[in-house]
């Protein structure tokens, strides 16, 4: 069974088949360091009060949710007329549409999710819907209510279950226009394109997510094994190197050539680059012939 406890369940449906399931988080909460607010003199948390302009510090039972429908006024709602909202979705996640993964803009995806059969009842109809989508492959559409809204999801394959993921709605991505329309419609130099796709191809490989790591919070758990043993000291913080300015006057073919011939290439290049030990040898006989 998962360690952690589902964020939703529900039924899976798709047509007339309906599949009890259970959704968990993909991503690792409180993996990188996190901060509070202190105040140094006494070494305390900061807190923070609910409090009202002209009335002070209040209850928080007295806390509703509102919405600003004027500037100023507010219509205000209970926890239980938010909750009596009814929506299909809040417990069953029909599937109705299938698309090509790649005919989904990867701007839309947000948040990844797992999701399993909720006993084993569920389990062949799980199995059915799993494999029929990897033979397919499509990635099926739907919509669920989790958390006060109500999310576009898609959902594919993913080893013996399945992964959910949260879609952005079209209304919530901002449009490219105004940021790019500065770009002159040009296309890449031929030469220049040929050598920056050599350098790409050179570079290829599959991706193995454990080549990466977060560097930045390796070096912020440092930094703070460091303060623990100064015991309050202040210590010496590096200066970052300082970096010449990039202009446009660089030699863009000569840098591309420069990064395809090193880099981390695969090392078959370097058996090519063996027979170039002779080179100083010629060198050296054409100089006695001047």
């Amino acid at each position: 069974m998962p360690a952690s406890r589902p964020v939703w369940k529900g039924q899976l449906r798709l047509s007339l088949v309906s599949i009890n399931i259970e959704m968990f988080p993909a991503t690792k909460a409180g993996a990188k360091p996190s901060f509070r607010q202190i105040h140094e003199p006494s070494g305390k948390p900061i807190h923070y009060e609910k409090v009202v302009e002209g009335i002070g510090k209040i209850d928080t039972d007295d806390i509703r949710k509102g919405f600003e429908y004027e500037k100023g006024d507010y219509v205000l709602l209970t926890d239980d007329e938010i909750d009596a909202v009814k929506l299909e979705t809040r417990k069953t996640l029909e599937l109705i549409q299938f698309v090509d993964e790649d005919d989904i803009p990867p701007l839309y995806f947000d948040a990844p999710y797992f999701l399993t059969p909720a006993d084993e009842l569920a389990e062949d109809a799980f199995r059915v819907v799993r494999d029929a989508l990897r033979k397919s492959k499509k990635v099926g559409l739907g919509q669920l209510a989790l958390r006060g809204k109500e999310y576009l999801v898609a959902i594919k394959p993913c080893g013996k279950g399945m992964l959910l993921e949260t879609l952005h709605y079209e209304d919530e991505i901002k449009k490219s226009d105004s940021f790019f329309s500065d770009i002159p419609a040009k296309s890449a130099d031929a030469d220049l394109l040929d050598v920056a796709t050599a350098l790409i191809d050179k570079k290829t490989t599959k991706f193995d997510p454990k080549l990466f790591k977060d560097h930045y919070q390796a070096a912020l758990r440092e930094l703070i094994a460091r303060k623990l043993k100064a015991k309050g000291r202040k210590i010496e913080i590096e200066a970052e190197p300082k970096r010449g300015e990039t202009g446009n006057v660089i030699d863009l073919m000569a840098a591309l050539k420069k990064s395809l011939e090193g880099g981390t290439a695969a090392r078959k290049p370097a058996a090519r680059r063996a027979p170039a030990k002779k080179a100083p040898a010629k060198a050296s006989t054409s100089k006695k012939a001047s």
